[in-house]
């Protein structure tokens, strides 16, 4: 039996880790949709969206345009939405960040989080367009709270993100006691 005797970790390891942070993340965010939560209108912003916007705007070589079909579909399973809502919004929005990145040499924190504001906008109410092609939308006034608070949150979730960004690529740097 081979005992693995260097103090570095596996290689493979540490590439599954740094693959699988983003979207284990992103998909942690949309399950905060199954917490017991009560409001009467939709107010708490949808986390899996900000934690993918957030991750393209900070890395956006890991993952290519056509990850928001999948992770959008585990969105749309996850709240409850209309399926392919998910699918179409997240994609579009990676679409759009893709556009973007080609037309600017740099982005600073403002652009970024304008960003994302017309990304996450466009995103809430693609999916109540959605909504209301399928017979489930709201008044739009009543969207605007849940628009406003996930512009709000965004930058508290690109840090959170450039925390598990910074655990992820220390990976290899760590040395466990022997």
């Amino acid at each position: 039996m081979a005992r693995h005797t260097s103090s570095a970790p596996p290689t493979r390891a540490i590439e599954m880790r740094a693959l699988l942070v983003p979207i284990i993340s992103t998909l942690l965010g949309s399950a905060t949709s199954l917490l017991p939560t009560v409001a009467l209108s939709p107010t708490w912003p949808p986390f899996g969206l900000l934690m993918l916007l957030a991750w393209r705007l900070l890395r956006p070589e890991i993952w290519a345009i056509w990850v928001g079909l999948p992770l959008g579909l585990a969105d749309d399973l996850l709240t409850g939405q209309t399926l392919g809502t998910g699918m179409v919004t997240w994609t579009a929005c990676l679409l759009v960040a893709d556009l973007v990145e080609v037309r600017l040499l740099w982005r600073d924190y403002w652009q970024e989080w304008i960003l994302g504001a017309i990304a996450i906008t466009l995103a809430i109410l693609g999916a109540w367009a959605i909504a209301g092609w399928t017979g489930g939308a709201a008044p739009l006034r009543l969207m605007l709270p849940q628009i406003l608070t996930s512009i709000l949150c965004f930058p508290a979730i690109g840090r959170l993100c450039a925390m598990l960004d910074r655990w992820r690529l220390a990976i290899g740097k760590i040395r466990a006691p022997d």
